[in-house]
This record gives structure tokens, C-alpha cells and sequence, in this order.
């Protein structure tokens, strides 16, 4: 009899070793860690912060783990629920473009929180543990086939976590499934919020941060759960992605480990958005396009970047919705000259000029049918005098194919510490990204945590 998708899966996950990680695969990792800390150190930027961090307490003290940015302490359910959701809340964390999965979100979060919890956690235990968790998530989301329904980051995210949380400890194939079994049980999340762009969208990788530890602390009590949850006739193939291809994505990662195919995101918008303002970015610096040339702007794109940003602008429109709104991300471009994360403030969404100029773009289907596909893309440009710019987007900057260089990786990570409610300064960033590029050798990850948060230094931000 052969065995479950599931069980090869956690045979896989259960049999990783550092000393096993090529030298390119750790570079990956380490850098897409130190990007999602940076993330979530601006996430706490976001006002509903405060208000979630007041929740989580209500909901039970505790000195497990700690926040990002303010360094508060929690229980590990709710420390990896705020910062979960402070990685994704400004939809600036990185994204496995083929599995259609934001991979360090939940996992990050929910293996700081468990490795704090726990305690003396290495470096490159912690590396494994980030390793084994990304495989887990985007091969369950590589294997689909379907489009997206249900929200594909926050049911992967959890599941890999838990693997994370299973290498960790060093638990048997069995006691993993159990654990796996009980988080399916919990898991929510579906694209209706993404459809209405309301603020649950992010909430939603939260949620699933916390389920995966509860779930796995529950496994640890001795609650058994379903085990055939990806083959089975509710599992996830069947009733959560209902078209999929397990042999063909498992086959996959025995060939690469899948944090190399990882794509940074350059803008704090969906990753949908990227291609064209990146092609965008390209047409201004070959031909000074200004805001005031432009007639209309039209996005050829596949089905799923049509789906996910081709949303029109509104006046009364949310922030979660205006950042997966390309008309308006891309009218930010020209009258910013960039696109960072103070462009979706209250203010300058409700700007008349920038609702205007929002309203000459739009996003127009190819003929690409594949349901998943995000590139390639093509940008066409009319302008007042009645030129037409065009420009191809085989590959989205941030892309595997298209990486961010060290500097401009660098560049986003500082700006996102500048950003945060308690800003770090020059020497504190320099600490933390020493400290994260070092991340291999340290004896303890406990620091890091820490690190996010501003000291008594008077050096000028």
C-alpha cells in the first residue's frame, strides 16, 4: 500500500538536517528571515495594533514570547498572532509566486513565539526549523491546481509551521500527523476578504498563527485529530483545493529546496501589483513619464492578477483594499515618485488628484489560462500626444529570476526599521542585521527578539 501524501510529506520534513543545507539554500533563508523581521517590525505601524496587543492580553497573560517592535511579552498563541499579522498587514512580506503562499508570515511568527517558549534554540536549529517549515507550506500550495477559493497563506502557513514546531522538538512521524490533523481542524480563512479588501484579510494569517500553536499544544496533551488530511474525502485536496497534483509538487522539492523560490516583494502591495509598477518604474526612467503625460494606462496580466488587483479605485476605499488596488498603487508611483508603505495613509487615500489619476489605469485579461500564473505581463502606456510606451514583464522584479540585490534588500530592510511606531536608529539596525546575517552561529535565538526594539540611544534616526 503506498503511502499518504501526508506521510511522505512528514517523512520528508521529519528528516532534514542543517548540516544537509547547501550553502545558497542557508543565504536564502537567512535573508528572507532578516526581510520578515523587518516587515514585521514596521507592521506594528499599523493602528489596530494596539488595539489587538490590549486583546491578546485580555485573553490571558503570560511571559512566553515577544512582540515585534514594542518587545512586549505574551503567551505564544498571542505573541504569534500579533506577529503574524504584523508581517502581512502591510502586504510586504515575501511570497512563493507558484504556490501562491506568503511563507515566512505565519511561520516566522509562530516559530519565534514556540523557540522562545521553548528555549535555547540555535541559530541554525532555527534555520532547519524555517527550512522545513517553507518545504511543508509551498508544496501543499504548489500542488494545487484550482484557483484560489479558500486563503491559501493561512491554511499552508499553519501546516508548515507545525512541521517547524514537530522538527524542533523531535517528534515521530505519527505525533506530527496528530498535530497536523488537529490544526487542519481549526484552520479558517477564505478570499472573501480579499475580494471586499477588508482588514481580516491580514487578520486571517494571525488567526492561523495562533490555531498552530494551539493545535500543537493540544497534540502535546494528548488530543488526537484526523490524519488523512490531505487525501482524505474532507482533506485538503479534496475540499479546500479541489484540483491538485501531490506527486508531481513532491517530486518537485526533492530536486530544490523552496525558499530558493521565494520572491521578494520590492512594495508594500500585493504581489500582484509588482509587475507593473515595476515595468512602470522602467518606462519613467527611459522616458520621464510624468503623471501628466498619461491618457490611459492598461495592464495585460493572467487571469489570477486580474482577480486579485484589477479592483477599481473608490473614495471611501479601505486600506487593505487600496493596496491591492493596482489603478491606485501605480497613480502613487507617479505622484510619490515611489511606493512605500506612508502611501496608503488615511490622507493620501481620500486625495482627489491621486483618486483622478487612479481612474486612467486599469487591468485588462490575456490569454493565459492558467489559474495561478502571475507573469508574464505586458504594460502599455498612452500618452497625451498619442505615443503608446510598451513594456514586457517576463519576470517580476523580486522574482528568483529577477532577485533584489544585497543592497536593495538592505535598503528595505532600513527603511521598514525607520518606519515602525518606535523607530530603531542607525546602530540598532546595524546591530540587528549583523546579528541576522550571523544568525547561523549564534547559541541562542532568544536575542532577536529583542533587537527590535529601540534602546536608550540618543543617536539621530
Amino acid at each position: 500500500m503506498s503511502q499518504s501524501s501526508l506521510t511522505q510529506l512528514v517523512d520528508y520534513a521529519l528528516a532534514q538536517r542543517y548540516e544537509e543545507l547547501d550553502a545558497r539554500t542557508v543565504n536564502a533563508l537567512k535573508t528572507f528571515i532578516q526581510d520578515s523581521l523587518g516587515v514585521g517590525i514596521c507592521g506594528a505601524r499599523v493602528p489596530f495594533a494596539q488595539k489587538l496587543k490590549g486583546l491578546c492580553k485580555s485573553w490571558g497573560q503570560g511571559q512566553d514570547a515577544q512582540v515585534f517592535n514594542t518587545g512586549e511579552w505574551m503567551t505564544a498563541p498571542s505573541a504569534a498572532m500579533i506577529n503574524a499579522w504584523q508581517i502581512h498587514n502591510q502586504e510586504f512580506d515575501c511570497v512563493h509566486e507558484a504556490a501562491v503562499v506568503h511563507p515566512m508570515a505565519v511561520i516566522q511568527a509562530v516559530l519565534l513565539a514556540f523557540s522562545q517558549r521553548r528555549g535555547n534554540i540555535t541559530g541554525q536549529q532555527f534555520i532547519t526549523a524555517v527550512s522545513v517549515a517553507v518545504d511543508v507550506a509551498t508544496t501543499i500550495g504548489s500542488a494545487t491546481r484550482s484557483p484560489l477559493t479558500f486563503f491559501r497563506p493561512a491554511w499552508c502557513g499553519a501546516l508548515g509551521a507545525v512541521c517547524g514546531m514537530a522538527w524542533l522538538d523531535g517528534l515521530s512521524n505519527e505525533q506530527t500527523q496528530q498535530a497536523l490533523g488537529i490544526t487542519y481542524s481549526m484552520l479558517g480563512g477564505t478570499m472573501q476578504a480579499h475580494v471586499e479588501g477588508t482588514s481580516m484579510l491580514a487578520m486571517q494569517i494571525g488567526v492561523a498563527a495562533r490555531s498552530a500553536i494551539n493545535a500543537y499544544d493540544l497534540a502535546a496533551a494528548g488530543l488526537d485529530g484526523p490524519v488523512d488530511i490531505l487525501d482524505g474525502p474532507f482533506g485538503f485536496f479534496s475540499l479546500i483545493e479541489r484540483e491538485s497534483d501531490f506527486p508531481a509538487a513532491m517530486q518537485e522539492l526533492l530536486s530544490e529546496h523552496r525558499i530558493n523560490q521565494v520572491s521578494h516583494k520590492p512594495f508594500p502591495t500585493g504581489r500582484a501589483c509588482h509587475g507593473g509598477l515595476d515595468a512602470l518604474q522602467v518606462l519613467i526612467s527611459q522616458y520621464g513619464v510624468k503623471a501628466s503625460d498619461i491618457d490611459k494606462v492598461t495592464l495585460f496580466a493572467p487571469p489570477l492578477i486580474n482577480r486579485l488587483i484589477g479592483r477599481r479605485p473608490t473614495p471611501e476605499m479601505a486600506v487593505s483594499y487600496a493596496r491591492l488596488c493596482f489603478a491606485y498603487s501605480a497613480a502613487t508611483l507617479f505622484i510619490d515618485g515611489d511606493v512605500a508603505v506612508d502611501c496608503y495613509d488615511e490622507h493620501k487615500l481620500r486625495n482627489p488628484e491621486r483618486l483622478a489619476l487612479a481612474e486612467k489605469f486599469v487591468v485588462v485579461l490575456d490569454d493565459n489560462t492558467d489559474p495561478n500564473a502571475m507573469s508574464p505581463q505586458r504594460i502599455e502606456v498612452v500618452l497625451n500626444d498619442d505615443r503608446v510606451l510598451q513594456h514586457d514583464i517576463p519576470n517580476t522584479l523580486g522574482s528568483p529570476a529577477r532577485p533584489l540585490s544585497r543592497e536593495q534588500h538592505l535598503n528595505k530592510f532600513i527603511r521598514c526599521c525607520k518606519a515602525a511606531p518606535q523607530p530603531l536608529n542607525n546602530s540598532q539596525i546595524q546591530q540587528l542585521i549583523e546579528t541576522t546575517d550571523a544568525l547561523d552561529t549564534l547559541n541562542n535565538i532568544d536575542l532577536l527578539l529583542p533587537l527590535s526594539v529601540p534602546g536608550d540611544s540618543p543617536e539621530e534616526q
